[in-house]
């Protein structure tokens, strides 16, 4: 890798590569339709129309023809282009989906840019992109890269257009970083929910049942459950009152919240009945505020802490559905608080701490908050008009964050229509950042739905809402824990707490016994009275990642003992039974 590499930006570089990997494919397949090549996180992809399906064994004959392109350090020469000369262009390349691009760009009145590779000597032109620009100088300045994987994308991310192959590819300054990289996607390949989800029979996908809307098992159902009695005593602890609301309304509500028409994209189509439209639940708030409204408030009633695991229904694109991590149905841990202007630093301050305090439960020892602000050239459009309003309100979460020397960043134009809020990014035991959940201030809605609290002089009064969901979804909850633990979770969230595994069947009468005592202490556990070996029976229950194999035999029987092993610590040790029961008890609790 040359010197200069080191000085490129990484973002120029993965461009370059994303560029260098289209001439490499056009070579390959010279009637291959260009899609885009963005960068993304760690790396860069490029969608190809192509005559055949790729194989993997295609990615190193690739990866071989970017090397050369790459050794031969063909500089890159943007010219900018009228936009009926590059569409005029782009029809006798025979690029219909750059002919859209650029069809599209110059409607919006942009100026358009092709970018050439050019041989350093003789000048000749290898290959021509449509591209917006950000490369190195030339390819020689690309460091260390590799061929990752080939999946299906549809264009545009729209499931009505063709689907094209998209090759993902990562790119870094050097080798080792690299290496490093790959390093950490190995073990999150290991990891990842999907598979494991599987595997431990935690939750399935249908497509009968349809895209986006898992199905949770019966394993699945009950660390879902032990969530949520969590959530539930925690939010018992700070005066949360529980309530109900239905997974339907009229849109007259959301056009109310004003969400209609701000997030109607991302909500399913409206059913008409009674010559009135409903739409499935996408959001919890809109039915707390009529909660809230309900019953009449006076300033001594304040603050009111409403909490719910709402059922809401997004329509995410197709093309985002990952796994658990983004899907169409959600049960989000939500609350919403409402409360005073006084009031608004100590509850929103004990909403952080009940963060830190999940953070430490589940060991996440790296976070971040976003805090989201408006921009003002959104105002009466994407934010509520009141500048002095967002000013003061940002301040008030800054304060709050400070106060608590939580390690935050503050990002523009990222706030909810109705106020600045918190994004709350965690990262799991190997590294990999995720968004967990949103803390929001709202100083609007409140008074769209003429919610109101009689204050110490007899005036009315709005109150001020805290949205917040520190446990997240339960989707993407569990789809991080199972990353984050590898799927060996603590004893008190996993499904199955303890397998009993009779050495043979003459220790069968004494495993039901244990069984009998586990199931009086409340433990969920299994009993293998199989006729397999024992060494198979703990293949077995290490393959579910079960926190503890209890071995029975003639020793235990006779002793009414157990030989316990640990999934984590893969130690053996003897224990009486009502020792470990009590035992137990305690590290669950």
């Amino acid at each position: 890798m040359s010197k200069v590499s080191e000085k490129m930006d990484i973002e120029a570089v993965r461009h370059s590569c994303a560029h260098v990997l289209a001439q490499a494919v056009m070579d390959m397949f010279p009637e291959a339709k260009l899609g885009i090549g963005p960068t993304i996180e760690n790396g860069f992809y490029y969608d190809f129309e192509l005559p055949r399906t790729l194989i993997p064994e295609d990615l190193p004959i690739l990866e071989k023809k970017m090397k050369q392109i790459v050794k031969q350090s063909q500089k890159f020469v943007g010219e900018e282009v009228k936009g009926e000369d590059a569409i005029h262009f782009l029809k006798e390349a025979d690029q219909p989906y750059k002919v859209q691009l650029a069809e599209e760009f110059t409607k919006e009145g942009q100026t358009l840019t092709f970018y050439k590779n050019v041989m350093p000597r003789d000048e000749k032109t290898m290959f021509v992109d449509l591209c917006r620009g950000g490369h190195t100088e030339h390819t020689g300045q690309i460091g260390a890269f590799k061929l990752l994987k080939i999946a299906g994308a549809y264009w545009k991310g729209d499931e009505k257009n063709p689907m094209l192959q998209r090759i993902y590819g990562t790119a870094w300054h050097t080798r080792e970083e690299m290496d490093e990289y790959l390093k950490q996607l190995a073990e999150a390949e290991k990891r990842d929910h999907r598979k494991l989800g599987k595997q431990l029979e935690l939750f399935a996908f249908d497509e009968e049942v349809g895209p986006g809307l898992p199905l949770w098992l019966p394993k699945g159902s009950v660390m879902v459950e032990m969530l949520e009695d969590l959530a539930k005593r925690k939010e018992s602890e700070y005066g949360y009152e529980r309530v109900r609301s239905p997974h339907i309304a009229k849109e007259d509500l959301y056009l109310r919240s004003g969400h209609l028409p701000y997030y109607e994209d991302s909500m399913y189509p409206p059913m008409e009945m009674d010559n009135t439209k409903y739409y499935l639940k996408a959001m919890n708030c809109p039915h707390h505020h009529k909660i809230y409204g309900a019953i009449k408030k006076s300033y001594r009633d304040l603050p009111v802490r409403l909490a719910e695991y709402g059922t809401c229904y997004r329509f995410e694109d197709s093309g985002s559905l990952f796994g658990l991590m983004r899907v169409r149905s959600l049960c989000m841990n939500d609350a919403h608080i409402y409360c005073t202007e006084e009031q608004f630093s100590e509850e929103f301050g004990k909403v952080i701490e009940l963060y830190l305090y999940y953070f430490e439960l589940f060991g996440i020892e790296k976070y971040q908050m976003r805090l989201s602000k408006h921009s003002k050239e959104g105002l009466g459009k994407k934010y509520v008009d009141n500048e002095d309003l967002w000013v003061k309100t940002e301040g008030m979460v800054r304060d709050v964050l400070d106060r608590l020397k939580v390690p935050y960043v503050e990002v523009e134009d990222e706030a909810a229509f109705y106020g600045p809020k918190i994004d709350v990014q965690i990262w799991s035991a190997i590294g990999r950042e995720f968004t967990l959940a949103t803390n929001q201030l709202d100083f609007a809605v409140p008074e769209r739905f003429d919610l109101t609290y009689t204050d110490v002089d007899g005036s009315e009064k709005t109150p001020i809402c805290i949205h917040r969901a520190p446990l997240s979804t339960h989707e993407r909850l569990v789809g991080f824990l199972i990353e984050h633990y590898a799927g060996a979770f603590p004893a008190w969230l996993a499904p199955v707490q303890a397998r009993i595994l009779p050495v043979s069947e003459n220790f069968v009468d004494y495993a039901k016994e244990v069984a009998a005592e586990l199931k009086k202490a409340g433990w969920r556990f299994e009993l293998d009275d199989s006729g397999d070996t024992l060494g198979k029976k703990i293949r077995n229950a290490e393959m579910m990642k079960i926190p503890y194999m209890l071995v029975v035999g003639e020793t235990e029987k006779n002793e009414r003992s157990l030989a316990v092993r640990s999934y984590e610590t893969k130690k053996q040790e003897s224990m009486k039974l009502e020792d470990f029961v009590k035992w137990e008890v305690r590290e669950a609790k």
